[in-house]
């Protein structure tokens, strides 16, 4: 199970999408409002799939307090005199209580699924979240990842993960399986330690890719596992932003916002979740399946099945008793539900406005 989120940008004004709210833009660095979804992600040994998803919100109370900290602090006005940071609102979970839902109804709705695996990123490394999520399944290791400043104990001296893995337990030279496919070469070491965050023993790795300078630290629940095999396991995390991808790029979530409230957004969300399903059980797909070989991607089989499409239509055509007739009905049709937009990007029927000097203003110059 891969656990993770992602945004979806929507526009200025979003009085009626569900749960919109203020999000970072990571390409401008400026601020957008969108939604964000949780979403849990079953990864089998032959299909990866969608299994849950769940709106989020930040708490608006919150949200406010932290920009009007973070101001005071700027300002320099001290602890005493700012004001107190009020209680989390229930009404808003955050992302690990609503990650810890979807795992719940997943555990309870399909019990006869074994799980083997949660891997989540560092937002999910909090040693509360993978205890809890760990003891709803039999047998399950919880594998997330740590700061480089987070502590760790070893010989009863508390020291950094950085220093302790940069200074006392060198990494060696190994190779790790990435996603079943291509075996690449890495700079690893580990150890069981005591993570003072999560005032317990965990088994943690340090890895280095090629070509990378600082290691990423990984954090796992159960310590009976070879070091190897929890690196192997954590590089299918990265399957959920291919899912993302396809998602957005091909799949339809985002695109059309034009329902409104939270059964409006859920509707769309899942229309999109089903045609993921849906290519799964393309002929070409399935063949593909079935024998054992490498699926297609979303992108190509979205593409077949419009060529199917279109060649269906003329198909319908060519065998209806007046052809001509029957392609003048499919064209006005045609023409009514495909609407063309005026453009903004253009100037014409415009006016560019007077571009030239003022004769009266030439003392100016």
């Amino acid at each position: 199970m891969v656990i993770d989120e992602t945004d979806r940008s929507r526009s200025k004004s979003t009085k009626r999408i569900y749960k919109a709210h203020k999000q970072k833009d990571k390409a401008t660095g400026g601020y957008v409002n969108g939604q964000t979804i949780v979403l849990l992600l079953l990864v089998t040994d032959i299909v990866t799939i969608p299994v849950g998803f769940i709106f989020y919100q930040p708490d608006p109370a919150l949200s406010a307090w932290n920009k009007e900290e973070a101001r005071l602090k700027d300002a320099g006005v001290s602890k005493k005199n700012r004001p107190p940071k009020p209680m989390r609102n229930p009404d808003y979970p955050t992302k690990l209580e609503l990650a810890l839902q979807l795992l719940s109804d997943f555990a309870k709705n399909h019990s006869e699924i074994k799980v083997t695996a949660i891997l989540a990123d560092a937002l999910y490394g909090k040693g509360e979240f993978m205890d809890e999520a760990s003891s709803m399944f039999e047998g399950i290791q919880t594998i997330s990842q740590l700061h480089k400043n987070q502590n760790i104990f070893y010989k009863g001296k508390k020291k950094s993960l950085e220093d302790y893995f940069n200074v006392t337990n060198l990494g060696v030279q190994t190779f790790i399986i990435v996603r079943g496919g291509e075996e690449i070469h890495v700079t690893m070491s580990c150890a069981r330690l005591k993570v003072d965050a999560h005032d317990k023993k965990r088994f943690v790795i340090a890895l280095k890719y090629e070509g990378e300078e600082e290691y990423r630290y990984l954090v796992a629940t159960d310590m009976g596992w070879r070091g190897i095999d929890i690196a192997r396991a954590y590089t299918l995390r990265w399957l959920v932003e291919v899912f993302f991808e396809d998602w957005k790029l091909y799949e339809g979530w985002g695109r059309e916002a034009r329902q409104f409230d939270e059964e409006g957004s859920v509707r769309g969300l899942i229309l999109s979740l089903l045609l993921d399903f849906a290519l799964l059980l393309h002929p070409e797909q399935t063949a593909r399946l079935e024998n054992k070989l490498p699926a297609y991607t979303v992108g190509s089989l979205q593409r077949l099945a419009q060529v199917e499409s279109l060649l269906d239509f003329i198909k319908s055509i060519l065998q209806d008793e007046n052809p001509a007739k029957k392609l003048k009905e499919l064209a006005k049709l045609v023409k009514n539900v495909f609407k063309l937009i005026p453009s903004s990007k253009h100037m014409v029927g415009r006016d560019l406005g007077r571009l030239q000097p003022t004769p009266a203003l030439q003392y100016k110059m």
